[in-house]
Parts: structure tokens; C-alpha cells; sequence
């Protein structure tokens, strides 16, 4: 059965691959499966039918026949546990992989995302311009931690794998800041990542839809909130 991901009608990263539907989009790309799509507005993420999906009512949520998941970091390693391609065969390095997968969500991006939402929600504050260094030096610590680590190699752990996935897509949120290019390797390592054909389809399917919003919003043709749109076969461009 194809599995079916919720994404945003009108995604608020302005197609720029934040939304972390694009994670499952590129895991899915890397190991060549086929998937729906169901997009969503901000309405229809608190109705019923969604929180019963997700109790947090967030995207992206994950549907394969009786199996429904939420959280991007489960489906993603649902995905490469079920599918060779971003898992060493190797039990020990496997399970790096996946420690990996909890370094990037548990440890490198809370301040990246703290300094991102204060930036958003804080930034008129009289406080505000005395937080940001500390909010700023949080994120570089983490930073200069996992340079050290990658060094000159061109991924964490040998191959890519799901942990280089969730880690670049942490990182991506720092884009505009100057943060991450006070570190050449890490800035370097996300460009590989995004060199990758399975991240450009990926990132190409999530920009087609907010650009279908947006004509949409113009008075042209756009995608129906709420029906799965498309079919999404490996290795070519989505028709919206």
C-alpha cells in the first residue's frame, strides 16, 4: 500500500524545504519509494480527524494501511528501517545511525530552534537585543562541538545515512544567520547533502506545492486542502 504524508496547504517556511514534511519527502526519495500526499490547512490541523493522526495537531503525520505515525523523526527512521538505503547493514554502525538521528533532534536543533522562534515571536521585545547574544552562543556551541567531530569527513559516520538526513535538515534552519559559516565543514556538509538527486527531488516537490498555493492565491488553479493529490513515484517530478 503507498502510505499517505500530511504536508502544509500553505507552508510558512514559503518553500523553502523548513517544513519538516520535506524530511519524509527526501528519506523517501533516498530509498526509492513511491508516496501520497495530503496537504492540510492550519483549520483543518485541529479538527478531529487530524488529532486522532497527531494529538499535537502538527505535520507531518504517516499512513500505511492500519499504521499511522506522527513525529518526523519515527517516520523517518520507520522508512529506513523498513527500506535499505539510509541504515548501514553493519548492527553497531546501525545503531550510530541512529544515534545520530537523536543528536540532530535532541541536542543540535532545541537552540536553533529557540533562537528561531524568539527571532519570530520576540524580536519587538525591550529585552529582546540582550537575549540574542546568549541565544547566539548556545547555537555555536553545538555547532563548533559537531565540527569537531565531522572534521574532513564528508558524513558523521562513514555513508550517508538517516543521521546525516535529520542532522542537515537541523541545520538548514539556521540559513541567513551567518552561524552556520563561522564553520566551512558543516557548511560545506549541508551543501553535499543538498547536492544529492534524492534531496533536489524532494526539495523540488515541496516548493511545486507552495507554489500551487500561491497561484492559488492569485485567482489560479491550486490543490484541494485536504485530498491526496498525487502519487509520488521515486526519480520524477510531481505533476500538482
Amino acid at each position: 500500500m503507498t502510505p499517505t504524508l500530511t504536508a502544509f496547504e500553505r507552508s510558512p517556511d514559503r518553500g523553502r524545504g523548513l517544513a519538516r514534511d520535506m524530511r519524509v519527502r527526501w528519506a523517501l526519495e533516498e530509498v526509492g519509494q513511491p508516496y501520497e500526499v495530503r496537504l492540510l490547512s492550519f483549520e483543518a490541523m485541529k479538527q478531529p480527524a487530524h488529532l486522532a493522526l497527531h494529538p499535537f495537531g502538527q505535520i507531518p503525520t504517516w499512513q500505511e494501511g492500519d499504521l499511522a505515525l506522527f513525529e518526523s523523526g519515527a517516520i523517518v527512521l520507520h522508512i529506513a528501517r523498513r527500506h535499505a538505503g539510509l541504515l548501514p547493514d553493519d548492527a553497531d554502525a546501525r545503531a550510530r545511525a541512529v544515534a545520530w538521528m537523536f543528536a540532530a533532534l535532541g541536542t543540535v536543533e532545541p537552540p536553533i530552534v529557540e533562537r528561531s522562534m524568539a527571532l519570530m515571536l520576540e524580536r519587538d521585545q525591550p529585552w529582546f537585543e540582550a537575549r540574542l547574544p546568549g541565544l547566539d552562543e548556545r547555537v555555536r556551541i553545538r555547532l563548533d562541538q559537531l565540527s569537531r567531530r565531522l572534521g574532513e569527513a564528508d558524513w558523521l559516520d562513514g555513508d550517508f545515512s538517516a543521521g546525516d538526513l535529520m542532522m542537515v535538515t537541523v541545520l538548514q534552519r539556521l540559513g541567513g544567520s551567518g552561524l552556520l559559516e563561522t564553520c566551512p565543514n558543516l557548511e560545506a556538509y549541508v551543501s553535499r547533502a543538498e547536492a544529492r538527486p534524492a534531496y533536489r527531488r524532494a526539495f523540488a516537490d515541496q516548493l511545486a506545492v507552495f507554489e500551487a498555493s500561491q497561484a492559488g492565491e492569485a485567482g489560479g488553479p491550486r490543490a484541494c486542502q485536504g485530498e491526496v493529490y498525487a502519487v509520488r513515484p521515486p526519480g520524477h517530478a510531481l505533476n500538482v
